[in-house]
């Protein structure tokens, strides 16, 4: 069934949380769920901490003049990191958080098997990322709660507005069943990876 949702999950390694940047979840800019993401964000974190999980925060590289231009302050990352070998930044040039970086070296190398998806925005970066971790054979939880992106607005003769919330629930479904869908990211559990992971920047 496409975009089935879960009732409960086994526990995953790793936590990706996708483009949690200042531009896109305070000031005008900020997505329509940006309180409600800032939370269930905090929460994974800390429980993914907590429990030894793999933390990956991937930080996108806009282009000249967009809100999350790099070193200007939209790109910065919203939430502190705790930078060691169980956490990690790395910075991405495309949607997909595979594409031209080390994280499928790192998760690779890491051991994991299993890894949970949040962040921004729904349907762009957070679903490129998922639906790659997919292809290669990790299992991917999506907690609903925890991924947000922006309206879509009116286009004459295309469609009428369509709400964050419904782009969002699309984006979910269009992954297909593989990924895990599940209604709240309290219900996400983590395990710490079998290997230790190593430095994300070697080649």
């Amino acid at each position: 069934m496409m975009g089935a949702m879960v009732n409960s999950v086994l526990p995953v390694e790793s936590l990706i949380v996708v483009d949690l940047q200042s531009a896109f979840v305070s000031g005008e800019g900020a997505v329509p769920a940006a309180e409600r993401l800032v939370e269930r964000t905090t929460d994974l974190i800390a429980r993914a901490r907590k429990d030894g999980a793999l933390i990956v925060h991937l930080q996108n590289d806009g282009a000249d003049g967009a809100e999350d231009e790099p070193h200007t302050p939209g790109w910065e990352l919203h939430h502190p990191i705790e930078a060691g070998p169980a956490e990690v930044v790395i910075r991405k040039p495309k949607d997909d958080g595979f594409d031209g970086t080390s994280l499928g070296v790192l998760l690779a190398d890491a051991g994991v098997r299993a890894l949970a998806v949040c962040g921004v925005m729904s349907e762009m970066c957070v679903q490129a990322t998922a639906r790659t971790a997919l292809a290669r054979g990790y299992r991917v939880v999506l907690p609903h709660d925890a991924h947000a992106t922006q309206d879509i607005p009116a286009a004459p003769g295309i469609s009428e507005g369509i709400p964050a919330a419904t782009v969002s629930r699309v984006a979910e479904w269009a992954l297909g069943s593989g990924a895990e869908v599940i209604a709240h990211a309290a219900d996400v559990t983590f395990t710490a990876p079998p290997a230790r992971p190593v430095d994300p920047t070697r080649d």
